[in-house]
């Protein structure tokens, strides 16, 4: 079986934000405190990019299984990308007060956080989190 190649690392959530630029680190460390409050759980480093909040198992019917976090973000070049594991086919009311951003299958996309309503994204990501903490248990 193929091992997947997103997988926790050892690496320090702090040295990655540091590296990140400077006018994305603000941003970084807000989401930081967001997800930290709402998972209760810890940032790690997810492959090189990806900071994340808690995890789970997941199981594809083609027999391919891993650990993805519950929830996290990567600040990516052209947008800070935001994981969003239970999609978003349930939050169109959250996302109509969100703001700019645009949305792939589990992946929320905005330019900056002073582009949303930060109340909309937290419960955003606190339904996104009970959503996938009680499928996955």
């Amino acid at each position: 079986m193929v091992e997947p190649k997103t997988k926790k690392t050892e690496q320090s959530v702090e040295e990655f934000i540091a590296g990140v630029d400077e006018k994305r680190r603000a941003d970084c460390q807000t989401l930081i405190d967001l997800m930290r409050e709402v998972t209760e759980d810890e940032p790690a480093m997810w492959g090189p990019s990806i900071v994340g909040f808690g995890s789970y198992r997941y199981k594809y019917a083609s027999g391919r299984e891993g650990n993805w976090p519950l929830t996290g973000f990567s600040p990516r070049k052209q947008n800070l990308t935001l994981y969003i594991m239970s999609g978003f086919d349930a939050y169109d009311a959250l996302l109509g007060k969100l703001g700019k951003h645009t949305t792939g299958k589990s992946c929320l996309y905005v330019k900056k956080l002073d582009d949303v309503d930060m109340a909309a994204l937290r419960e955003l990501v606190e339904q996104s989190v009970a959503h996938m903490r009680s499928s996955s248990s």
